[in-house]
């Protein structure tokens, strides 16, 4: 499973996830560095997507 890796401006980044699931709150895209796991988790519940998924979305911003 690939790790996610959150490069550059995370503002920048969680603008263009926001743009494309627009029922995503600033609370949903709260990223704290160490805490992906958690991330990735209010991702999956909002979204429905697999975290694998979502981790090759994010890497590929």
């Amino acid at each position: 499973m690939d790790k996610l890796q959150i490069k550059g401006n995370w503002n920048e980044m969680k603008g263009k996830i926001k743009q494309k699931y627009a029922g995503l709150t600033d609370d949903d895209l709260t990223y704290v560095e160490g805490k992906e796991d958690e991330l990735l988790g209010r991702l999956q519940k909002k979204t429905g997507k697999a975290r694998e998924d979502l981790v090759d979305e994010i890497n590929r911003l």
